[in-house]
């Protein structure tokens, strides 16, 4: 088993999502397995705002499949809830990175304007570099020094 060790670096990115009925189970909760979606969502942006969007690094032949996912759950997200992806790039190797991410909620205090920032899930994602081919391959060095 792979480092549990999920410590977010900078530079963490952070994206908003707010929970849509379809991602809840009959309970009105959300879908454990959903937020391994989430977890693409915060990786996609941080990716495009850090190096280069998936669209074109699979334009160039680069694959980027899940080998290893790890989500440590903490607290339950509804439909509705608006909640933060926040994502951090902890490691790349040459054929590989890892992603660590926290998904969280803000919490208002009953009868009170403040309130504090609730963490649902934490978690980190492995992902090889492949080509079309399925055979791994070294990031190319634009990618590489981008992230």
């Amino acid at each position: 088993m792979a480092d549990l060790c999920m410590k977010m670096t900078e530079p963490i990115f952070r994206v908003q999502y707010r929970v849509i009925y379809g991602d809840t189970d009959a309970g009105g909760i959300v879908y454990y397995a959903n937020y391994l979606r989430f977890a693409e969502i915060g990786r996609t942006e941080l990716m495009r705002n850090l190096a280069i969007p998936y669209s074109e690094m699979e334009q160039q032949g680069i694959i980027l499949p899940v080998t290893e996912s790890y989500l440590r759950y903490k607290a339950s997200a509804r439909y509705d809830d608006l909640v933060t992806i926040a994502t951090s790039l902890a490691e790349v190797k040459f054929v590989s990175c890892r992603f660590h991410y926290r998904i969280t909620r803000w919490e208002k205090e009953k009868g009170q304007g403040q309130g504090q920032e609730q963490l649902l899930v934490k978690g980190f994602t492995n992902l090889a570099c492949i080509n079309r081919q399925g055979k791994l391959m070294s990031f190319p060095d634009n990618i590489r020094d981008a992230l």
